[in-house]
């Protein structure tokens, strides 16, 4: 019987944040080992689970996995404590025939730009150039030449938001069982665009990216190709290896493979111009939303994206909304000290004070608002349904629902960042989304899964901060050039 190990390193890493990751951070997300990486992930969404289910006749060696939600660049000591660990935990299980890994691909340390690339050679090192190892990424992922050269296979989810992760998790256990069984040779081939897709453009329903994943598809019908792979690239990280790539994977078939990845490149290339960004400011939007009174809107907080690293209190929408008295409307902010605060004051006081802002300049400033304090909650929620990011348990932390008092708008205060997945983080607290015109999520595609379940249109704002959707106003410093659209190539 196959003994094959399974190992997880997810982080999403914004280097225009300020504070860095540390390893408190993914110990507070997850940070499990051994036979509790079963109980974590067997039933849930995420690829993992997609291993475990797809994983018939052999062994699982689960060794251990890492998560931490987007933030900034992994500090050197929190990098090399978790990758020594997994090292560690792997060497001690050997032998094995061989290994999964749950990857994202933008994944940036201090001293490790290309992170994942790093992790990924270091193991490939461990265990010999003999042992398989197939690997999935984010489709935001900045794909590097060591990633692709440390494994046997690369998959990367078709779906953005990310519905399908459980099936990439299901497609790499087939791979690397074929591989085993001998069914199967893979040769991968990966070429790298000398551009970046604005995230958002990132959607994959829409008619620009659509396109390519139809003819993507079309590919996959060739029985000679196992797998291929669009990464769409993550702008917030400022390193050599951001833009965008392909990666094709055939059965003993190289120049197959060659000739069907840069089949793909020409596609998305051919089609540069619909991948740059559609700003809408935000007055634009708002005025959007005053035009078409019967609609619920989500309003897309993009500079504020906490699923790219974003601090999570910005604070532009709400004042915007407040001032304009549009409503009724909902805003999420991560503000732990405010809930401290109200948590002293006690529920049904009135209080002026100032809320989110508190992170860093980027976002807004504190937003001086008087607001009636209606309920407290513990801020633990579950998603059943497959959702962005495969996730189904959730810990914003205390919470607190304000309701402020010279405007139409209802305010959850969270005492830990959070993203907006899940509808549930919100009737977890009492609140019904129907019972809003306007609700602001702060996203870009992520929240689409759960929210296009109760409003009628979306709008992206171009709001400022860590996570601008308008690259020419990042400070980029490390990147490759030419990188289209930053440099116009012909």
């Amino acid at each position: 019987m196959h003994r094959i190990g399974i190992l997880a390193l997810l982080h999403e890493s914004n280097t225009f944040i300020e504070s860095p990751t540390t390893l408190e951070r993914f110990v507070q997300d997850v940070a499990v080992f051994g036979q509790d990486i079963l109980g974590k992930f067997q039933s849930s969404h995420h690829e993992i689970g997609g291993f475990i289910q797809g994983l018939d006749d052999v062994q699982i060696v689960p060794i251990g996995a890492y998560r931490a939600t987007p933030a900034g660049a992994i500090t050197r000591e929190a990098w090399e404590t978790i990758v020594e660990d997994l090292l560690e935990r792997t060497g001690r299980v050997l032998p094995l025939d061989g290994l999964l890994v749950a990857a994202h691909g933008a994944a940036v340390a201090e001293h490790a730009p290309d992170a994942d690339g790093d992790f990924l050679s270091r193991l490939r090192t461990l265990v010999g150039p003999n042992i398989p190892i197939v690997a999935t990424l984010d489709p935001h992922a900045n794909l590097s030449a060591k990633m692709v050269a440390a494994c046997d296979a690369l998959t990367a989810y078709r779906t953005n938001p990310h519905l399908d992760q459980h099936a990439r998790g299901l497609e790499a256990a087939r791979l690397l069982l074929g591989i085993l069984k001998g069914s199967i040779r893979p040769t991968q081939c990966a070429e790298f665009l000398p551009m970046i897709i604005n995230i958002e453009r990132q959607s994959t329903d829409e008619p620009h990216l659509k396109q390519i994943y139809d003819l993507a598809d079309e590919q996959l019908k060739d029985p000679r190709v196992l797998s291929n792979s669009i990464l769409l690239g993550f702008p917030y990280a400022d390193v050599q290896e951001m833009g965008s790539a392909i990666v094709v994977l055939t059965d003993d078939d190289p120049p197959l493979a060659r000739r069907l990845a840069k089949e793909l490149y020409d596609a998305i290339w051919q089609a540069r111009e619909a991948m740059e960004g559609v700003l809408i400011s935000v007055d634009s939007a708002l005025d959007l939303v005053e035009q078409q009174p019967s609609k619920r809107f989500c309003l897309l907080d993009m500079g504020d994206n906490v699923g790219g690293g974003s601090a999570a209190d910005g604070t532009i929408l709400a004042q915007c909304l407040a001032d304009r008295k549009i409503g009724p409307s909902f805003v999420c902010i991560y503000d732990p000290q405010s809930v401290e605060h109200c948590n002293r004051l006690g529920l049904g006081q009135s209080i002026a004070f100032t809320i989110g802002g508190k992170t860093d300049a980027q976002h807004g400033a504190p937003w001086l608002c008087k607001a009636t304090i209606t309920s407290f909650h513990e801020g633990r929620f579950s998603e059943d349904r497959p959702r962005h990011g495969g996730i189904t348990q959730f810990d914003q932390g205390a919470s607190v629902v304000l309701q402020v008092d010279d405007s139409p708008m209802s305010v959850l205060l969270t005492s830990r960042r959070m993203v907006p997945f899940s509808l549930n983080q919100l009737t977890s607290c009492g609140i019904d989304p129907e019972s809003f015109r306007v609700l602001v999520a702060k996203g870009v595609h992520a929240p689409l899964a759960a929210y296009r379940e109760v409003c009628d249109g979306f709008l992206r704002v171009n709001t400022p901060g860590s996570t601008c959707a308008d690259l020419f106003e990042l400070d980029y410093r490390n990147r490759r050039k030419p990188l289209y659209p930053l440099e116009k190539l012909v």
